[in-house]
């Protein structure tokens, strides 16, 4: 998402005095340092397995152990073979009376230590096949016996019925690709796009990096490997995120946007109140680790990790770099309405408040006439000005509005109740999706506290959306946590006839508190200049949403292709289009196989991909342009799970280059390569909980997937979802100050390149002439916005039309 533009910023965030300063702690210290935090995270998964009941295997299964071997002993058999004897010889002689008692103690230190030799085992064993990654290179469709067998023992020592984080001391720790090849694939990846010259100088630069610095940065990198969870991980939050000190919004922030067809009610306080319900519920279960791991292709486990702060996280700013503040738990929200903050209780004695209760709250502050305070309005801004100026004033918020800020940044998380509508109109589909696409982005530039996790937006007309920031995890778990919420707030929960949250008031509640900011004059300017510097960043971007429906991912199986592969090779031909060259193209791809995995770059821009869209560009035979384009897709699915399977570019360049800044061994080599830009931008939205959506039957009742800001300057940010089997909706974005790029001429590119694509299969054939009969009827090309309907059968009471 909107870590492409993170990652190019490394080079600038490692080069602050501030920075340099840091840096000249010694390697070894760091190493050690990483692996410190590693083994701390450990002991607190042990710890907190305890005392969920989980360690991960059943404390039953402990208690039938010992009951077991209790009934070896009764029927006089010795299953420990003498060992039991000889612990009863190193307890305390308490006398004859006391024999019996022994007896019972050294059984159960005897089963609790086969208990956990076993357990043991359980995870080395379960460690090695999940380590196995040949599963990655079957064909697409099919599945090899080897494979089979395989997935059987995965299933038998995974357990009956494993929980959110059952795999984390099982999961493989991410491995050191060797230098020599991470240089041979990043040449190969530049060559589309760099002359004859200038690629002889990158090669250059790389043969004396590979006698010079590789072999010494390797040998550190590796003893990293070693002593941490995940050897790129934690320097690759803190280098590319929290040592950046720009704005976070829209450089650290993405969106999600609501149901595109369907608002369940139009009762702002109602919607509000049954998402905030539903959240907590999934907060509930994510405490309680009852939400299953995701499964990849339904069998392999990925680390869950990232799960853990979800809720009640802040990012708290520094003036050299920012830390994550993580609750442990938190009883409220804090709301924003027309300037003003409120704290709102989620829980009261008898648990978490229901949704009608949440609502009344919600409709309380929305009717509540007083207005906002002085320098209050407007003071989210700070949270969207450079990060080192909002880090000074801030003391001096804290000084003066201690519990004011600790009620925010102590929240759950953020609600802010917008004051105006958002969502796909009839009048004007395509600019009232774009306009929503920003509201979620940016805002205006305070109305949303962009330090918080991610913020709830609730608009005026019941429509929801997600601003959430980048640093604390990924796309795929904040993602994961938004299907629970809108399956759960509207299936589930549902709304009465008249709109409202099911139940009835409580006239007994205690109003939400408001609350007060007795902040002193003299950061007026600092505000001010925050809110200018939001206001123009804000509007300097240039979103557009469109959703394709003349055919989707069901079409795409039919083509026997790969869905990810078919859309990035459209992307490819869409930008060449537009732009009349080949750029880097930056795909995010997960390393969640690993423990404590997170992404990894897919450079789409391969050669074979450059030849397929100049033949296509040529108008060669479609026979060719399809030979070209299954060789190109094949490309691209080698360098994804090449990727996913730990052998990627760029994460192990950068922990390279972060090596050699600790070294201080420059490396000209690594610093061309960090100094990259990415002029696109990409990455696909998962629907990952399938069984919460009725697909099929309802495909409106799918998130519209969501979107981030470009990572260039002349560049383009994209990504896409695939709503059910016969839609792609696309979220496309870029500076309106460019005058290279263009959103909507982006998209209307994408939308001819997708029809020229699909018209080289058989299958697809007719689609384009069947698109351009429904455009000169409807006039407008993307006209099938407008015209969908809502099927009375689903649980809806109000749609935006």
């Amino acid at each position: 998402m909107a870590e492409a533009l993170q990652a190019s910023s490394v080079l600038s965030s490692l080069s602050s005095d501030g920075a340099e300063v840091e840096l000249t702690s010694p390697v070894w210290q760091e190493i050690y340092l990483s692996g410190l935090r590693s083994w701390k995270r450990h002991l607190w998964r042990v710890w907190n397995d305890f005392l969920t009941g989980m360690v991960p295997a059943s404390p039953l299964s402990w208690l039938f152990l010992f009951s077991a071997i209790q009934l070896a002993c009764f029927l006089q058999l010795d299953p420990s073979l003498g060992l039991m004897e000889k612990i009863k010889e190193l307890l305390p002689d308490w006398g004859g009376q006391h024999y019996q008692l022994r007896g019972l103690l050294a059984a159960a230190l005897f089963a609790s230590c086969l208990w956990g030799a076993l357990i043991f085992t359980l995870h080395v064993a379960l460690r090695l096949l999940l380590s196995h990654h040949g599963w990655l290179l079957e064909p697409h469709g099919s599945m090899s016996s080897p494979t089979k067998t395989w997935l059987a023992l995965v299933r038998i020592f995974s357990g009956r019925h494993p929980r959110l984080f059952s795999f984390q001391r099982a999961l493989p720790r991410q491995p050191v690709p060797t230098a020599q090849e991470s240089v041979r694939k990043y040449l190969e990846s530049v060559r589309p796009v760099l002359g004859d010259d200038a690629f002889d100088h990158a090669a250059a630069l790389a043969s004396d990096f590979l006698k010079l610095q590789a072999p010494r940065l390797q040998l550190y990198l590796r003893l990293k490997s070693w002593c941490a969870s995940n050897y790129v991980s934690d320097w690759w939050e803190e280098f590319v995120y929290l040592r950046s000190r720009g704005s976070l919004m829209v450089n650290s922030t993405y969106y999600m946007m609501d149901f595109l067809y369907v608002t369940p009610t139009p009762l702002q306080s109602a919607r509000a109140g049954n998402a905030v319900h539903a959240l907590l519920l999934y907060r509930h279960l994510l405490n309680q680790q009852e939400i299953p791991p995701t499964l990849l292709m339904g069998m392999r486990p990925l680390c869950s990790a990232q799960f853990e702060k979800i809720f009640n996280t802040t990012r708290v700013p520094g003036v050299e770099k920012d830390y994550l503040r993580h609750l442990q738990d938190s009883r409220h929200v804090a709301v924003f309405h027309r300037g003003r903050f409120f704290r709102l209780q989620t829980h009261s004695s008898n648990g978490l408040l229901s949704p009608r209760a949440l609502e009344q709250q919600f409709q309380e502050i929305l009717d509540d006439p007083s207005p906002a305070c002085p320098l209050e309005e407007h003071l989210a801004a700070l949270t969207a000005a450079p990060r080192s100026m909002w880090a000074q004033v801030r003391e001096s918020v804290k000084t003066h509005a201690a519990t004011a800020l600790e009620a925010v940044e102590g929240a759950a998380f953020f609600v802010s109740l917008d004051s105006e509508p958002a969502g796909l109109t009839r009048e004007d589909p395509a600019a009232s999706l774009d306009a929503y696409a920003h509201a979620l982005l940016a805002g205006r530039g305070h109305d949303r506290w962009f330090d918080k996790s991610f913020t709830l937006i609730v608009f005026s007309n019941g429509k929801l959306g997600l601003s959430v920031e980048h640093s604390w995890a990924d796309c795929p778990v904040s993602g994961h946590m938004w299907e629970f919420t809108l399956a759960t707030e509207c299936f589930q929960l549902g709304y009465a006839a008249d709109g409202h949250c099911k139940g009835q008031p409580d006239p007994a509640l205690p109003r939400p508190q408001r609350l007060q900011w007795d902040l002193p004059e003299q950061i007026h300017p600092s505000i001010s200049l925050a809110l200018r510097g939001a206001e123009t960043l804000s509007g300097n971007i240039d979103c557009h949403v469109f959703p394709f429906s003349h055919f989707g991912k069901s079409f795409i199986k039919c083509c026997h292709v790969s869905s990810d592969s078919f859309i990035q090779l459209v992307l490819q031909l869409a930008h060449f289009r537009d732009r009349g060259q080949f750029c880097l193209t930056y795909e995010s791809a997960m390393t969640r196989l690993f423990l404590e995995g997170r992404t990894e770059t897919v450079r789409c821009c391969t050669r074979e991909a450059c030849q397929f869209v100049r033949a296509m560009e040529d108008k060669k035979t479609d026979q060719q342009c399809l030979a070209l384009f299954r060789v190109a897709v094949d490309k691209h699915q080698a360098l994804l799970k090449a990727a996913m399977s730990g052998q990627g570019i760029d994460r192990h360049l950068f922990a390279l280059y972060v090596t050699s800044r600790f070294l201080h061994m420059p490396s000209p080599f690594l610093t061309q390569v960090q100094s990259q830009q990415w002029p696109l931008s990409t990455s696909q939205i998962p629907v990952q909980q399938m069984h919460l959506f009725d697909v099929h039957n309802y495909p409106d009742y799918v998130s519209a997937g969501g979107g981030f800001g470009p990572a260039n300057d002349h560049g383009y940010g994209i990504s896409y979802i695939f709503m059910g089997e016969n839609m792609i909706t696309f979220h496309i974005s870029s500076k309106k100050s460019s005058t290279k790029t263009d959103s909507r001429r982006l998209g209307q590119h994408i939308e001819d390149a997708l029809l020229d694509i699909a018209s080289l299969f058989q299958a697809g054939q007719h689609l384009k002439c069947q698109f351009r009969r429904l455009g000169e009827k409807s006039g407008y090309r993307r006209g099938s916005l407008s015209s969908k309907t809502v099927d009375p059968k689903v649980p809806t009471t109000s749609t935006n039309f």
